[in-house]
């Protein structure tokens, strides 16, 4: 009786799993992508575990202006033998077992220590230099997202183009099979484009390939598996989504760029590195006060409670550290040094990048006119190539050219339209002011239709 349903169960299960394994991966769109990377991104799960690392260091240099407090209690058994001088009654021998017990309470405050002074500066601008490092990591997130997502959907866009030119170099060959068998066509037009066919065929292969590997990297990113992205809108508006000239955008991107940010920041850590490392020459001087509470202590207080309060200053002057405080100056110092040829280096790639994604968006627009304008000419030049082959004024092979600079065209378009995008959204990354509604106006451009 029990066999039946438990058969059953096994069956509705392995249905459920079946079921499960074969469910298609979602279809998303860029906000979708750039929500999961938020998420699933290792890269931007690494930033955020180094900046919550990076928050600590003002909190660490702090400590050393605060006071320092400790509490130290010991329990001592005791035990031995107590054997008093020579007198008239001769030596008096004693055994000891006792406990000692100690407490204590200790409190130093700093009054003067430049080195937990620098420290703590120092921790300061770490903490900002964290900050300035993960809002830059953050900002590079949407440019990843988007060359990632862009990238799938061109390497989709071509597979769909070639799989087109492929269908018709099929139909071609259909019609030059039907023609040469009414003795109109001739052998060598059914070896042409038999001959772009199979070049055709290898050529999907291929840009499968790349759509696979193209959607892998997005799967890395967004960390979801993918089966569709959403198209570009037909009759989208490209023009220039960006105002002002290159000038007023380098002043934007020298206020706002968080790597030039932690890059300067990053001079300010090595300053204070030199004068941490000076401060070693500097007398330190902290105030501390104790209370300590002890029984039995000693055999000459066996029995008794002590109570000892104190207060007092110390005063430390270093004389001769052996070398070690000028060895460290003198890397601090060069430290420096590095650090101001790395903040020049870090302007001028920002700077080369800024103008880089300016003039490739500036340029975009007129490309994109032009290459539309070139789509319809194209595709005329099929249509008139078709009529001209069947009134005898053009052969078979000028067809399959024409079929061949219609897809060129049309991918380079889609190209064009993609770099648009990336340009914009990397120019606002550059200059340190892309948020959420620079990637919303970029995902208007794409609809799930």
């Amino acid at each position: 009786m029990f066999k039946l349903p438990f058969r059953l169960s096994l069956i509705s299960g392995a249905c459920a799993c079946i079921l499960i394994h074969a469910q298609p991966a979602s279809a998303i769109s860029l906000i979708q992508a750039y929500q999961a990377a938020l998420q699933n991104d290792p890269q931007h799960r690494s930033a955020k575990a180094d900046n919550d690392l990076g928050k600590q260091y003002e909190v660490i240099g702090r400590a050393g202006l605060l006071p320092q407090a400790q509490y130290g209690y010991s329990l001592t058994r005791n035990k031995g033998e107590s054997v008093s001088p020579p007198n008239l009654f001769g030596v008096t021998r004693s055994n000891l077992d006792y406990l000692s017990t100690s407490k204590s309470v200790s409190v130093r405050q700093t009054l003067f220590n430049l080195d937990s002074y620098a420290r703590f500066k120092q921790g300061v601008v770490q903490t900002k230099y964290s900050a300035a490092q993960f809002d830059a990591r953050s900002k590079e997130l949407m440019s990843r997202v988007l060359t990632a997502y862009v990238e799938a959907k061109f390497a989709e866009d071509q597979l769909n183009l070639f799989k087109a030119q492929r269908d018709s170099y099929a139909e071609q060959r259909k019609l030059n099979q039907r023609l040469f068998e009414k003795g109109e066509g001739t052998r060598t037009d059914m070896l042409e484009t038999q001959a772009k066919l199979d070049v055709a065929e290898a050529v999907i292969l291929e840009a499968e390939d790349n759509l696979f590997n193209a959607r892998n990297t997005l799967t890395a990113i967004i960390g979801m598996d993918i089966t569709s992205l959403d198209n570009l809108r037909e009759g989208a508006e490209y023009s220039y989504l960006i105002d002002g000239d290159f000038e007023s955008w380098r002043s934007i991107t020298t206020a706002n760029n968080p790597e030039l940010a932690a890059a300067q920041l990053s001079v300010e850590i090595s300053e204070q590195e030199i004068a941490k490392s000076r401060a070693g020459h500097a007398p330190r001087l902290d105030l501390s006060a104790n209370y300590n509470h002890g029984k039995s202590e000693t055999i000459t207080t066996l029995q008794q409670d002590n109570n000892v309060r104190s207060v007092g200053v110390q005063l430390v002057i270093p004389i001769y550290s052996g070398g070690y405080v000028n060895a460290t100056s003198k890397q601090a110092v060069a430290q420096k040094e590095k650090a101001l040829a790395d903040l020049e280096n870090v302007r001028n790639r920002v700077m080369n990048e800024l103008r880089k994604q300016y003039n490739g968006l500036k340029s975009s627009v007129a490309k994109i006119a032009a290459l539309q304008n070139s789509v319809s000419s194209a595709t005329q030049l099929v249509e008139a190539t078709k009529q001209s082959v069947k009134g005898g004024v053009r052969i078979n092979l000028d067809l399959l050219g024409a079929q061949q600079q219609l897809v060129s065209t049309k991918r380079d378009l889609a190209q064009a339209r993609y770099s648009y995008l990336s340009s914009f959204v990397k120019l606002k990354v550059t200059a340190g002011t892309a948020n959420l509604d620079d990637l919303q106006t970029v995902a208007s451009f794409f609809s799930a239709d």
